[in-house]
């Protein structure tokens, strides 16, 4: 089995990194800052507003987090230094042709001097605008594989996408590649020009009868959800995720090409230390609601199994794949999660969260401390719509049953419930493929990337991604719950 150094790879080397204001792009950062500083040169890619330049972005958004407390505290008051000499902060945009570069001086810097390019731009949200899920998430895909063909020095370009792409499969899922056009259900006529064509003339159709900012962006969403469920995708977010994977599968010609797929990313297991997260991640809105007292029931099949990965883990993954990679002129899929190695049963959140809250209850903005209570699990979708519709009743306390129906156009509570019961009903679509999910992911891939470190040694500790290390009841207990009760909650 071949050996890999990350470390001696990173040496000298010039990295262009796509979406850097995100998660999993500040854990990858400070992690090169904090180990390897004779990298020569990163290039962080960050879309400027009008209000703020990319290097506000970057000051604000990066450097400013908890996450780079260990790094200020390894390098003091030589960290400015280090950041002047290592770290380039460059405004564009992933949803243009050469990335949206305006510095042409810069641009062509980047052109000779860039030796791995990662793109870890993305946005997640399941129920996106058509239009930017599909500039981001699709076209933006093709945009850096084409910087990356200008690139002399390229030996190895990384692109971030999703374990989920496989939407709602069962069973093994391998870890093989979407080629062009392919779909989840069979459907013929998927084309990625079509789709594009087909939401520009959407919003302009939208845009030439005057509508709202509002009914335009709820059109866009109905329209992604549609193409999507076409083709047999669950969502926007993986079906323009899967059609990105297919452009840069297709197009990529020489260029070494990684497709790394995490699962569900939580907050990080170790480093820089256990508990960093930002935002609420997917099953993260779980935990916040149960904690808060708001959440009275859990949604899931137990014996399914979640795959949930931490994003240190991830981010280590990634290393090891550029080192691995690098100059192979192939294209090579992984799965980056745990299910495979370490399944994670869902019978565990309501233990977990009950045990932690419980113990330690969230103390809420008057000052008094939230009491839960064992939460009612429902374990179909029947049983959900039974459970809301009974809920749903109660909440008109003012109304005869029997009257409902004639005072549902009058009573402003009746149609509060209702907006409140709809809103709930369409989040629970969005999610129930997630919290009924059967596959399990195949990293026969990844598991060969994990043997390729040397068996002993500080590369060995640095860059861990072996998922059957995590005992999952101490990591939600002790380090992912209490790192949502300190970053996420509010």
């Amino acid at each position: 089995m071949e050996v890999v150094s990350v470390l001696q790879y990173l040496d000298n080397k010039s990295i262009l990194v796509i979406g850097a204001a995100g998660f999993l792009a500040n854990i990858f950062v400070e992690k090169i800052l904090r180990v390897a500083p004779n990298v020569k040169k990163l290039y962080l890619l960050l879309r400027a507003s009008k209000e703020k330049s990319a290097t506000q972005r970057f000051n604000d958004e990066v450097l400013g987090k908890d996450l780079y407390r260990v790094v200020k505290e390894k390098y003091g008051s030589n960290l400015n230094q280090l950041t002047s000499e290592k770290i380039t902060v460059v405004n564009g945009d992933i949803c243009l042709e050469d990335l949206g570069l305006q510095d042409s001086d810069l641009a062509h810097e980047m052109i000779d001097q860039v030796d791995a390019i990662i793109n870890l731009a993305a946005t997640t949200k399941f129920d996106e605008r058509y239009d930017i899920a599909f500039g981001i998430n699709t076209l933006g895909a093709l945009n850096v594989l084409n910087f990356a063909k200008r690139c002399g020095k390229v030996k190895i370009c990384v692109h971030v996408s999703t374990a989920y792409v496989c939407g709602e499969k069962s069973g093994l899922i391998m870890e093989t590649p979407y080629r062009m056009g392919e779909t989840l259900n069979g459907t013929t006529g998927l084309d990625i020009n079509h789709e594009k064509k087909l939401l520009e003339e959407k919003l302009d159709q939208l845009r030439a009868t005057g509508a709202s900012p509002e009914t335009i962006t709820q059109a866009m969403r109905d329209l992604g959800l549609t193409r999507a469920k076409m083709y047999g995708w669950p969502n926007t977010y993986v079906f323009t995720k899967a059609m990105g994977e297919m452009m840069v599968g297709a197009k990529r010609e020489n260029i070494s090409l990684v497709l790394l797929r995490p699962s569900i990313i939580t907050s990080t297991f170790k480093e820089p230390f256990p508990g960093w997260t930002e935002g609420i991640r997917t099953i993260d809105s779980l935990a916040v609601g149960y904690g808060k007292g708001k959440l009275t029931c859990f949604l899931a099949d137990l014996n399914a199994v979640s795959d949930v990965v931490p994003a240190d883990m991830v981010v280590n993954s990634l290393l090891v794949s550029i080192a691995a990679q690098a100059g192979k002129q192939k294209e090579i899929i992984y799965h980056v999660g745990s299910s495979h190695r370490n399944p994670l049963k869902n019978e565990i959140f309501p233990r977990v969260a009950y045990r932690y809250f419980s113990t330690k209850p969230w103390i809420n903005k008057e000052g008094n401390p939230v009491h839960v209570r064992n939460i009612e699990v429902l374990n179909s979708m029947a049983s959900f719509h039974r459970y809301m519709t009974i809920h749903y009743l109660l909440s008109l306390k003012g109304l005869e049953l029997a009257n409902v129906v004639l005072c549902k156009l009058l009573d402003k509570k009746f149609r509060d419930a209702n907006r409140k019961i709809n809103f709930v009903f369409r989040l629970v679509d969005l999610y129930r493929p997630y919290l009924f999910f059967t596959g399990i992911f195949d990293d026969t891939n990844t598991e060969k990337l994990q043997r390729m470190l040397p068996k002993t040694g500080a590369e060995t500790e640095m860059f861990y991604f072996d998922p059957k290390v995590i005992n999952w009841d101490d990591y939600f207990v002790n380090i992912h719950i209490p790192g949502l009760v300190k970053y996420v909650f509010k």
